[in-house]
């Protein structure tokens, strides 16, 4: 008599889950959109249709109980794994943004792609696979970034995109418009809205290209000496 549970399916379930928790906290740690939950969830789900597509549609049995799936007696357990690969690109497509010519989300997308891969190859039972896939794509996620911040000084990825918040005096709205003009590139979606609660302040936000990381250090300094502020964030926005 078969047993409620079977071990070996838990088994790997969890290798996926753990698998996808790897790769989920690279892009958690680097404050992505899609991070732990949905990289778990991705590898989860991937290994769960990736089971079902090998033992739950039986092609024959022995005995009366014959059970065809199709003509040939055939079972083809490549059709479910194909509509994973089709339907992961509609979750990576959420976390594609564009901002102008700037497209930022790509690398998160491709790691949402990677971790319904490692969740098949679980639910296949292919664990060397789904664990050396693991290591490889999360050096590539953290090495790759090393090598090009290390060797690459050249490359336009050293353009930093960023985005401020500024709380301040309404009055002061064009003295910070005037500086981001002279001082940062590509200068989008600049725009500025009192604050109900007191008609006076203003909140200022912007989204801009930095040049180097030295550019986003100085950057603190050189606008408090425009004008006074109450607060102000810089937030850093990449793959």
């Amino acid at each position: 008599m078969d047993t409620f549970f079977n071990a070996e399916y838990i088994i790997r379930l969890f290798l996926a889950l753990v698998l996808g928790f790897a790769l989920g906290l690279e892009r958690e740690l680097t404050n992505k959109y899609a991070g732990l939950r949905t990289h778990i969830l991705v590898c989860l789900g991937a290994c769960i249709f990736t089971l079902l597509s090998i033992y739950a549609f039986p092609t024959f049995a022995s005995g009366d109980n014959v059970v065809i799936t199709n003509a040939t007696g055939i079972r083809d357990t490549s059709r479910v794994a194909a509509q994973i690969v089709t339907g992961i690109g509609f979750i990576g497509a959420g976390t594609v943004l564009r901002n102008g010519p700037m497209v930022f989300g790509l690398t998160t997308a491709a790691t949402l792609w990677i971790a319904a891969s490692i969740g098949m190859a679980c639910g296949s039972g292919m664990f060397d696979v789904a664990i050396f896939a693991t290591v490889l794509s999360v050096a590539v996620l953290t090495l790759i970034r090393i090598f090009e911040r290390q060797f690459l000084p050249s490359s336009v990825k050293q353009v930093r995109r960023c985005k401020v918040t500024i709380y301040l005096n309404e009055c002061d709205v064009n003295l910070i418009y005037d500086f981001l003009s002279k001082n940062v590139e590509n200068m989008q979606d600049f725009s500025s809205k009192k604050l109900l609660e007191n008609p006076e302040k203003a909140r200022v936000t912007s989204v801009f290209d930095l040049g180097n990381k030295r550019m986003m250090n100085n950057f603190y300094k050189k606008i408090s000496s425009v004008a006074q502020l109450d607060s102000i964030s810089l937030q850093e926005i990449n793959d």
